[in-house]
């Protein structure tokens, strides 16, 4: 089968959310922070970056640790006398050229109010600290009396030249505000660290949103900038938190109305989909938009492992309509694909984008999911691919299904089916029953493989389907006692068998 660009995009043993993708050059590169799978904690990892040719998505390259978390000073001096879990994380970046012809990254360190820049001569090589962003005077970013805390910085370039560099996260709720939040604009000297421009007020938030448009998907975080046809979109995590919205201005620094839901990890408000309707669990999102070979993409991630702290990055297309709108994108498993999945060969279970319990999806941790729904996890230890890893060719960890129970649902969108004929599923566990497949969920419409399972090793089982012709989702409903895993899907058209 050829190499296909499904959902997620990275090898499944990475956990990359809060993706800013750029293309420099003929490559479309991803920054994001990086979190750690079992991690307890945001963005445990150093700062890693993949890349892959704009006309070819499913091919994306290791480009190795770009950034490490103790060549900020502010986590050397710790690292020099505490362990290095114990010094600060850095959270979600932006990566921007500068006039110079470098490459600057702009992040955050958990919990510190500052901006930090770091400086490299190519897209992916190895950044070096270049210091905070400061006032002209010299004090940082951040530490002045009426100094908003800093958060989630993007940066953008307009075509004159002027630095833009943007920040902030305010509150949820009226009742969480504490007085230092809120969305910002600021511009930057030709040195990228040093405002030209003091910060201003962009994005409404809870405090202020009444009558602007906004009310209900207000700024929460994720600052995000793109220049599309002469008009600025500034894309953003809302008080929803797993929702990723856009707002649109004639200027780069102002003026903002509201243009809608981009992308919902569960697909909420899509067709008027409430929360309580998510076709998966929920959590934060963070992302950017940015155009390949003509294709406007939308990045964000989503949830695994019962918890907010192993995300993993995935992409859908958007289209930019010509009165400058963008329509809510769907949650699929295509992802970056040209087009639908083959429907033929074997697919691995983790590319899921609908996964509920038969009482439907929460927020993504163990007091809210307990052992009541499905997840995805993985049979191995968070890694790296090095080099070394990659000349010893180490096992690489299994992602898959776990805890599917009675009325579990996982969804596949979509593939263009031809001929089919057979599914065969991976799976393991102790459970009796059957495994409902079907067009949509639960109607079990093109078939059953039944299932009498008792074993923890991996068990391939097999049943006849009937689907008619053409492009269409693929669900896999489990109705019986008892819980199973599933690592992944055949299937065999009629001329395979």
């Amino acid at each position: 089968m050829k190499r296909q660009a499904y959902n997620p995009y990275l090898p499944s043993f990475e956990y990359i959310p809060d993706g800013e993708p750029h293309v420099f050059g003929s490559r479309i590169y991803l920054y994001g922070s990086h979190d750690r799978f079992g991690g307890t904690q945001f963005c445990l990892n150093d700062y890693v970056c993949y890349s892959a040719d704009v006309k070819d998505l499913s091919d994306w390259r290791y480009e190795g640790v770009i950034y490490r978390k103790e060549q900020d000073p502010r986590n050397k001096n710790l690292s020099e006398q505490t362990k290095p879990q114990a010094i600060h994380a850095m959270w979600a970046p932006d990566v921007v050229q500068g006039p110079d012809g470098n490459y600057y990254l702009y992040y955050c360190l958990d919990y510190l109010p500052e901006i930090a820049v770091a400086v490299c001569n190519s897209p992916a090589g190895a950044y070096e600290f270049l210091g905070l962003v400061r006032h002209s005077d010299g004090t940082a970013l951040g530490a002045r009396d009426g100094d908003l805390e800093q958060f989630d910085p993007g940066v953008f370039i307009d075509d004159d030249g002027t630095i833009y560099l943007y920040s902030g996260n305010a509150p949820m709720k009226k009742e969480y505000d504490y007085g230092r939040q809120g969305s910002q604009v600021m511009r930057l000297q030709p040195d990228m660290v040093t405002l030209a421009k003091e910060p201003e007020k962009l994005l409404p938030d809870v405090l202020d949103s009444a009558g602007t448009g906004f009310e209900g998907h207000e700024f929460f975080e994720a600052s995000s900038i793109r220049k599309i046809h002469g008009a600025y979109y500034f894309v953003y995590s809302s008080v929803r938190s797993h929702e990723l919205c856009y707002a649109v201005s004639s200027k780069p620094d102002g003026g903002c109305r509201f243009g809608g839901t981009l992308v919902d990890i569960g697909d909420v408000f899509l067709n008027g989909r409430t929360e309580e309707e998510a076709v998966n669990c929920l959590g934060n999102t963070h992302g950017g938009i940015e155009q390949a070979d003509g294709q406007w993409y939308i990045f964000y991630h989503r949830q695994t492992n019962r918890t907010n702290y192993s995300r993993q990055g995935c992409a859908e297309k958007i289209d930019i309509n010509e009165d400058g709108s963008i329509a809510q994108a769907e949650v699929t498993s295509c992802g970056l694909q040209n087009g639908p999945l083959e429907g033929a060969g074997t697919y691995p279970a983790r590319i899921c984008c609908h996964l509920t319990a038969a009482k439907g999806a929460v927020f993504s941790d163990p007091d809210h999911m307990k052992m009541d729904y499905p997840y995805l996890t993985q049979d191995l230890p968070d890694l790296e691919p090095t080099s070394e890893w990659i000349q010893q060719d180490a096992k690489e960890p299994v992602q898959y299904i776990k805890n599917m129970q009675d009325g579990s649902a996982a969804g596949y969108k979509y593939f263009d089916f031809h001929n089919l004929r057979r599914i065969s599923v991976q799976v393991r566990g102790k459970a009796d029953g059957v495994i409902a497949i079907g067009t949509a969920k639960t109607d079990g419409s093109a078939g059953h493989i039944p299932v009498r399972l008792d074993t923890a090793d991996w068990q391939e089982l097999y049943g006849d389907v009937s689907i008619k012709d053409g492009i269409a989702a693929l669900y896999f409903t489990f109705q019986g006692e008892g819980q199973l895993d599933f690592r992944s899907f055949c299937l065999q058209r009629d001329t395979e068998l």
